[in-house]
Formats: structure tokens, sequence, C-alpha cells
């Protein structure tokens, strides 16, 4: 069992940055670990993923070259540093876990999920 908790999000002017950060009560080494967001009045969308063995980050098209992913197994640890923020990145941030090295987008494939940290920027 794996407990995830995000914090970091807050409000923010459009061009600034954010770090958010994931903790994880159990050890994550072996997981892929994965950011999602929802927007007010959609669904969940994919932001980042990053895989165990060799911590390779994917990013949504939308956000690469802004944000960057990283994973401290030390520490049970996940970040997500986000740069340039916009407008169109308003939405609750949520961290996720999957057992297994390979990197997936679909949230069907994350096992744990945590509660989620909002992140608002103002234009």
């Amino acid at each position: 069992q794996v407990h995830l908790v995000e914090s970091g999000g807050g409000f923010v002017p459009a061009g600034g940055s954010l770090r958010l950060s994931c903790a994880a009560s159990g050890r994550t080494a072996t997981y892929t670990m994965g950011w999602f967001r929802q927007a007010p009045g959609k669904g969940r969308q994919f932001v980042a993923s990053i895989t165990s063995s060799t911590s390779t980050a994917y990013y949504l098209d939308s956000v690469s070259g802004r944000f960057t992913m990283s994973r401290d197994d030390d520490k049970n640890i996940v970040y997500l540093q986000m740069n340039s923020l916009e407008p169109d990145d308003t939405a609750v941030y949520y961290c996720a876990a999957k057992n297994g090295d390979e990197y997936h987008y679909l949230e069907v494939k994350y096992e744990y999920w945590g509660q989620g940290t909002r992140v608002t920027v103002s234009s």
C-alpha cells in the first residue's frame, strides 16, 4: 500500500513558477510515478510521468519545456517544477503511482492517488 500526499500548490500570476511535491508513505523506487490535473469542469488529464529504473520523464505536449518532473527515491518524493505558468494550467494537480517501470498516460493504469493540490494561475 502506498499513501501519497501532494503539496506546493497555490496562487501565482501568469509567467510565475511553482514546485509541487508528492511524498509517499511507502517505498516507491519500483513505481512509475505520474502527475495528472483536473481543471474546473473538465476530466482528469495526464501531465507527466517518470519511470522507476531510468527516471525517464514524459510530458503532455502543452507543458513540455515548461514543466520538469523528477524523483528522489531516497526520500520517496517526486517533484513537478512548473515554470512559465499560464492560466490554462489552473487545475487541481494529483500525484499517482503505478507498480512497474512502464510509462503510461492513462489514469486507469495508476493504482494509488493523492488527494490533490490546487494551482491557480491568474492572467
